[in-house]
């Protein structure tokens, strides 16, 4: 699985270019903890918070710009070190390292200011060239062109000593939603061999970790404002029942992203909060557009389309912990053309469409998947049963986790898939439907989405960006190599006590810093 792949799965990217061009200062919900919490009161300090999160023993790393497989791990990581923004509430992008943001009139540079006050861990000031240093790393590895796209390494500079400055080569309105969730920041010159005990500039510090599991105790100087807990104990869980189990034992109390069989237990407990996170995670069933693949034809794709029964996906699937999606990524997005006509099951015209296609009904055709989250593979198995009403063969396959990442990712004629980022439209754009995307799923190459995403990006201007990005929805859900049948909820399950948990979908749920224990 690739580095961008997973640490996008958590992300909760996206921004309105009319927040974008303004210089964000204090004052947003993310930056410090608010003064009260409508269910408790008052907040208190102390206490620890022990957290369940899922990972693998034999994922697990500890470097903030690597492969971070185990949702854990992102968590330790996401509490020890600060990316430059963070999703909000009030606005998509809020300040975390740094404090304010703003760009040239064609929307090519952009300049980032520092937290004022911002330090490491081990008290050294936080400085623009530690940034440029971080964000040059990140620009380097593997998967660093896909993010921070459009930016190459030399062009990030320092201007004085608290001021970053990034030259994109082509004008891009959105830029700042591309640094809220890898570009954590490390002291300048930190070695591999020192990454264990590298200082970060997050709300916590690591105190130790072993074997997956950490503690974490509270940075009095963080540049944020108040952290009320005085530790977080992160524990990894293999699966989300372990997980779940270990909260009703009162072993945790918090378990991260629980799921709906967890949930359904959970709800008949006064002690237990269920906390459901919609536009939380997507499940697409991908189909390869590329010519050679069954899928190539537009009609064909749109056929299954109109084969799938979306009520009874989320029903059965989901356990109705979600919504129905209409073949376009990005629910959570202001900006969602919630004017598209929902598409509806219709077998007929999917049967007329894929004889118009010369689509080969006496194949059985392989749709791939993993058991990597919950309801996934069953997805797969309820769509297979669905098509099958359609005169259509379909031959679910469950493959090991790291053999799909590694040979049908990308690759693959037809499989399911997984993301977590769902609150901007532009976000699944740039990451996996632009011809050039580093994530490009479906293999899709269409000059008319192109087009429109250039024009979102490259304007800020809100009437020709709506507009544009009414056109590229409409590609989208057009002919697109998706089939977005529905949305999860996100499902966190917690002990009475936690107060204040973050009720934002993506990486926003790891933004622990607020949370007190009544």
């Amino acid at each position: 699985m690739g580095v961008t792949r997973r640490q996008l799965l958590w992300a909760g990217t996206g921004i309105g270019a009319a927040g974008l061009l303004a210089a964000c200062g204090g004052g947003e919900e993310s930056k410090g903890s608010p003064s009260s919490d409508a269910a408790g009161g008052k907040p208190r300090s102390g206490g620890t918070l022990r957290v369940g999160a899922l990972g693998r023993s034999s994922a697990i790393t500890r470097d903030p710009h690597g492969t971070q497989a185990n949702e854990s791990d992102y968590l330790v990581l996401a509490l020890v070190f600060d990316t430059l923004t963070v999703p909000g509430a009030k606005t998509n992008t809020a300040p975390r390292l740094a404090a304010s943001w703003e760009s040239s009139a064609d929307l090519k540079t952009w300049k980032f200011k520092i937290s004022q006050g911002a330090v490491f861990h081990d008290g050294t000031p936080v400085t623009a060239e530690d940034v440029v240093w971080s964000l040059q790393r990140l620009r380097n590895t593997p998967s660093g062109a896909a993010r921070l796209p459009g930016i190459q390494a030399k062009n990030i500079t320092a201007e004085g000593t608290d001021t970053v400055v990034l030259v994109s080569d082509y004008a891009n309105a959105e830029f700042p939603m591309l640094t809220r969730f890898s570009t954590f920041v490390m002291k300048k010159g930190t070695k591999d061999s020192d990454l264990d005990k590298a200082p970060g500039t997050g709300p916590f510090k690591l105190e130790w970790f072993r074997g997956g599991n950490a503690r974490l105790v509270r940075n009095d100087k963080w540049h944020g404002g108040t952290v009320h807990l005085d530790a977080i104990e992160v524990t990894m869980f293999e699966t989300p029942q372990a997980m779940a189990n270990a909260l009703l034992a009162g072993q945790i109390d918090l378990a991260s992203n629980a799921g709906a069989v967890a949930a359904r237990t959970a709800e008949t407990r006064k002690d237990i909060q269920v906390l459901r996170r919609p536009n939380d995670m997507a499940m697409p069933i991908v189909m390869r557009t590329a010519q050679g693949s069954p899928f190539a034809d537009p009609k064909v794709r749109e056929a299954m389309r109109l084969v799938v029964d979306r009520e009874a996906m989320v029903k059965q699937v989901l356990s109705g912990y979600g919504t129905v999606a209409n073949d376009i990524l990005g629910t959570g997005d202001p900006a969602f053309a919630k004017d598209i006509p929902q598409r509806t099951r219709d077998l007929a015209k999917a049967k007329q469409l894929l004889t118009d296609a010369g689509f080969d009904l006496s194949k059985t055709y392989e749709l791939v998947t993993t058991e990597d989250i919950s309801g996934l593979a069953d997805s797969a198995t309820l769509f297979a049963n669905q098509a099958r009403e359609a005169g259509i063969k379909i031959k679910v396959v469950k493959q090991e986790s790291g053999a799909f990442w590694e040979k049908t990712w990308k690759t693959g004629d037809f499989y399911t898939t997984y993301w977590g980022t769902n609150d901007s439209v532009v976000f699944f754009a740039s990451k996996t439907m632009v011809s050039e995307a580093g994530q490009n799923e479906a293999g899709w190459n269409d000059a008319g989405f192109d087009a429109a995403y250039r024009k979102v990006i490259g304007t800020a201007d809100p009437a020709q960006r709506a507009s544009a990005l009414k056109e590229l929805q409409q590609i989208e859900f057009d002919r697109s190599g998706y089939l977005l049948w529905g949305m999860a909820d996100g499902i966190d399950l917690a002990a009475a006590k936690v107060q204040n948990l973050p009720k934002l979908a993506g990486y926003g749920r790891v933004q622990l810093e607020g949370v007190w224990l009544r």
